[in-house]
């Protein structure tokens, strides 16, 4: 009976969803409002009757397609182009998070709400949705422009404070307090958690998917990649952090593999219908009559995110160093809140700390701003145009000049050898250490949740916090070994630097030996400090501790060297994974290519202002499936040429499509290319 209502349940789920949203397809307007609709119009507010018996089933499934969301974005994330962007991204996210904090509590004392409510509010409107902006971007063709990669770096941001947010969002509301302990030990947390994933996924992840991709089964590709997905998504919530950030990330690890394009391919069916399921289900939470008596609210508060996003993120990404016409598109992009923004609100709700009417407040400010940021990021050419209109000359200028000055201040910044080298070492002893403490923290988290078979043991707890300690220990050798031998590095160039034949004369080889060996013994000491910090939950007796040293210190001596090529063999395999690029989604034989072109030509056809192709995505016009032609190059007005675009790229009023193909493809695609809006 219950797998019964459940189908019924779903089946009501995909059925209103499709027929909505090709509505909405029909008349061109966003599909994620279409998808919210059909929660509306299924949901338990809208009479006469809910259509929906088990939300619980829904609200997993809804769970599931933010996971698979997430992952698909992080499939799309290339950490060579937010490397560009990261002080823009960095500064636009804490910008717009500390001004809408302090407009969403502005806004709960001007209704005359109780602290914990504007607290919260705030709270809510400092993060944008990654979940339906990446929709909407990706609905618009606009994923692979300049400054939809600014936007992602900006949400990426986001979602990591948000989840520091959470966590201290949780603190006040138990203590009332707000301490800034607390926010220390949170971002320490996030940052550990990141680099750890980050560096062990781009060494392992990669070659296993290259591994179950020489089997050339579609089904072995997708269960695997799946598999890793929800298996990092599990590991991410155990730990602490969003399910949400653990789909990502181990989404930007799959995606240095070269089977990138094969498995975006093969997730793309399975993302689209558990999306489907997740803006559903936000739908299911809308009470038409709360928003009716809260309509003033729900004004208020969506003129604020619009308005006040906009204005951060853009004076952000403008500060950061880009051109007003990029940092406007931004901040039109990001006006917008979404699934942290519920996930905030749930969290007051469940500690009873905020009142009723907040959630599905926050709810209705989101179907909102949903419905406003597809036209926002569609029209931003023609407000930014608008703006360069009205906007008086010296004005427009003086940014122009600010943002060529920021541009030439990071051009013209030379660092000398040695520089380079001491910044490399540093970043490298930097991230040794970092994951170091992850070793320990994992070590001291199995120690406090002891799984159910190391609880079974017949061992006193000494003994296991001993054995986990050796363990932590032994993981960490070589990660330790290498920052010692860079420090000796890092004291020999010291010496050869610093210590000059003029000033030290006759000593010269003496001092350089002493400042060499003194930088070495000094890093031996922190880092015997260091580590002795992780381990103050793990630490055993005095006497088990000597034990255990003396047991390290012959195995660091005897093991010495393969601790120093397991080190090695790591860096470059990471380095190997981060520089390889991804291969071409298709290749053509050389023989093929001769005898195609010998069949093919070259024409080229204008986009006329009423044509019906303008406006339009290359795919959504499917040249290539109905006429056989390809289209190669497109013409800007501008003088823009872009060479095999993208299935993404937009047609536009003007443009000269150059097409390939045969004299009948190519009359039949003249033919397309003619028609009237």
């Amino acid at each position: 009976m219950h797998a019964a209502t459940f189908l019924q349940d779903l089946a009501v789920v995909m059925i209103v969803a499709g027929l909505v949203t090709v509505v909405f397809h029909r008349f061109k307007q966003p599909v994620v409002l279409g998808y919210i609709l059909a929660g509306i119009i299924i949901g338990p507010h809208t009479p006469p009757f809910p259509l929906i018996s088990n939300k619980e089933a829904i609200d997993t499934l809804a769970e599931l397609g933010v996971i698979l969301l997430m992952f698909s974005i992080g499939l799309e994330f290339s950490l060579r182009k937010i490397s560009r962007v990261g002080g823009a991204a960095i500064i636009g996210a804490l910008l717009e998070i500390l001004v809408m904090l302090w407009i969403g509590y502005e806004i709960g004392r001007l209704f005359g709400w109780a602290t914990m409510d504007r607290i919260f509010l705030g709270a809510m409107l400092s993060i944008s949705s990654t979940v339906i902006i990446a929709k909407s971007l990706a609905d618009l063709g606009k994923t692979k422009e300049p400054f939809a990669q600014v936007i992602f770096g900006i949400l990426i941001v986001e979602d990591v404070l948000a989840i520091v947010m959470i966590a201290l969002l949780s603190g006040v509301a138990i203590t009332g307090t707000l301490k800034l302990a607390a926010i220390g030990v949170s971002i320490v947390k996030v940052s550990i958690f990141l680099v750890a994933a980050l560096v062990v996924g781009f060494i392992t992840m990669p070659r296993l998917i290259g591994y179950v991709a020489r089997f050339k089964r579609n089904e072995m590709l997708l269960i695997t990649v799946l598999g890793l997905c929800f298996g990092f998504s599990l590991l991410a919530a155990k730990l602490g952090f969003s399910v949400a950030l653990g789909a990502f990330i181990v989404g930007v690890v799959i995606a240095e593999s070269r089977e990138i394009h094969r498995i975006t391919v093969l997730t793309e069916p399975v993302r689209d219908m558990f999306s489907a399921v997740f803006f559903v289900a936000i739908g299911l939470l809308i009470d038409p009559a709360v928003l009716v008596q809260h309509w003033a609210a729900v004004l208020v508060i969506t003129i604020a995110v619009v308005v006040g996003q906009c204005l951060t993120c853009a004076l952000g990404t403008f500060l950061a160093g880009n051109d007003l016409r990029t940092s406007l598109r931004v901040g039109l992009g990001l006006a917008q809140i979404g699934e942290f923004s519920f996930i905030i609100a749930g969290l007051g709700t469940s500690l009873n700390v905020t009142s009723s009417f907040l959630y599905p407040v926050a709810v209705a400010v989101s179907a909102v701003t949903t419905l406003f940021n597809p036209y926002l990021i569609r029209n931003a050419d023609r407000l930014v145009g608008w703006f360069d209109r009205v906007a008086p000359r010296k004005v427009v200028n003086c940014l122009a000049l600010y943002t060529q000055w920021v541009g030439q201040f990071g051009s013209h910044r030379h660092a000398s050898l040695a520089r380079k080298l001491q910044r490399r070492w540093f970043g490298q002893m930097a991230l040794n250490l970092v994951l170091v403490a992850a070793v320990f923290a994992g070590a001291a988290y199995i120690s406090k949740r002891p799984p159910t078979r190391l609880q079974q043991l017949p061992f006193e707890p000494d003994t296991i916090k001993a054995a986990l300690w050796l363990s932590a220990m032994l993981v960490s050798l070589p990660l330790l070994i290498a920052t010692f031998r860079k420090l000796q590095a890092y004291g020999l160039l010291i010496s050869e630097t610093r210590v000059s034949p003029e000033k030290a004369g006759e000593r010269t080889a003496a001092i350089r030996a002493v400042v060499a060996q003194g930088v070495g013994i000094a890093g031996v000491v922190l880092m015997s400090l260091y580590v002795l910090a992780l381990s103050s939950t793990l630490l055993p007796s005095l006497e088990i501790l000597l034990i255990l040293i003396l047991i390290l210190a012959l195995v660091t001596w005897l093991l010495w060297r393969s601790f120093v090529k397991i080190y090695s063999h790591a860096q470059f395999a990471l380095r190997e994974t981060l520089s390889q690029e991804p291969p071409p989604t298709a290749a053509v034989a050389p023989a093929q290519q001769a005898a195609l072109l010998r069949e093919v030509n070259l024409e080229t056809v204008e986009i006329l202002p009423d044509a019906s192709a303008a406006g339009k995505l290359i795919r959504e016009l499917e040249v290539r499936t109905r006429t056989g032609a390809s289209i190669v190059v497109i013409e800007r007005r501008s003088g823009e040429r872009l060479i095999n675009p993208g299935p993404d790229e937009e047609l536009r009023s003007g443009d000269n499509v150059v097409l390939l193909g045969t004299t009948a493809q190519l009359s039949s695609a003249r033919l397309m290319f003619s028609r009237r809006g």
